[in-house]
């Protein structure tokens, strides 16, 4: 077994990952400065350590024999990029050059990075493949595309993986935040008996992953053997648009309807992935449907309520 770095321990696909890890028997070190993670979310028997990474001093409170390093902190919104582009700058890309610099240090087998179908912007009507040229139309997926090239400077002296997530969604998603999660966003605004607002057309398209395919992933990444320096995506390859979406929320949510206004900055239009990478690297091919999933989500929701 092993002894695991995980950074943003305290959010979301983090402490999901985590989980995942401490499950198999791996020793797991977590990262958190909480500042939108919780430390409730902290799977038990993780060695936790609160700080903030975009800071080069909290490199030295890491602690020495991890084998991988599996860096999931960050902002993770296109619009709340915008609010300051210098702090998501901080905490997306700056944070992975100095992690980069610990493994580097600590003779680190492998780092698994957290990018985001975001790098991909404007793209056509079809499945995008890893190759497709990365343009950009939000400070985050810039941040993204930045640190995912920081780790390409460094491959030979840090093998690394950099697993482009397209929209996760799931159990454990925070439900309170409205800002970030498409998925989450809907469903909080059915649950509270609110009518849904949705920032965009509905004719919008999205490629949407269960939670617990996205650890498949990961554990996956951070445990073959013969994969490295390599850029994978990580979604279904099944096309869902914003309508499809809704009317499956507001049919599994009785009551709930929903109304369109305005946009987001940086929005993409539409994006789903091209999967034969992640299958031909780690073999994963099938996927948890949108119904399962959406039911799944439902059924934690009216269990954990805001």
């Amino acid at each position: 077994m092993e002894k695991i770095l995980i950074t943003g321990v305290g959010g979301f696909i983090g402490s999901a990952v985590a989980q995942r890890f401490v499950d198999e028997g791996h020793e797991v070190v977590g990262v958190d400065n909480l500042s939108t993670g919780y430390a409730t979310k902290v799977p038990k028997g993780v060695e936790f350590i609160k700080e903030d990474l975009a800071l080069g001093s909290a490199i030295s409170r890491l602690p020495s024999g991890c084998t991988k390093i599996l860096h999931l902190a960050g902002q993770s919104s296109g619009e709340i990029s915008f609010d300051n582009p210098v702090i998501d700058l901080q905490k997306n890309t700056i944070s992975t050059l100095n992690l980069i610099q610990y493994g580097i240090q600590n003779q680190v087998q492998r780092m698994v990075y957290a990018s985001s179908m975001s790098i991909y912007g404007l793209v056509q009507d079809v499945p995008i493949a890893e190759s497709f040229q990365a343009k950009p139309l939000s400070c985050y997926g810039v941040g993204k595309y930045a640190a995912e090239n920081y780790l390409k400077v460094y491959q030979n002296q840090l093998p690394s993986i950099a697993l482009r997530m397209f929209n996760v969604y799931g159990p454990g998603q925070d439900l309170r935040n409205l800002r970030q999660g498409m998925v989450s966003i809907y469903l909080a605004q059915a649950l509270a008996g609110n009518e849904i607002l949705v920032k965009g057309s509905v004719d919008r398209f999205r490629d949407f992953v269960f939670i617990d395919d996205v650890v498949e992933a990961w554990y996956r990444a951070a445990i073959y053997p013969d994969i490295r320096s390599t850029v994978l995506n990580v979604g279904t390859g099944i096309k869902t648009t914003v309508k499809d979406l809704l009317d499956r929320i507001c049919l599994a949510v009785p009551g709930s309807s929903y109304v369109t206004r305005g946009g987001t900055p940086g929005d993409q239009s539409g994006i789903y992935a091209d999967i034969s990478l992640l299958g031909g690297n780690l073999g994963q091919t099938e996927f948890t449907s949108l119904d399962e999933g959406l039911l799944k989500f439902i059924e934690w929701a009216h269990l954990n309520p805001v």
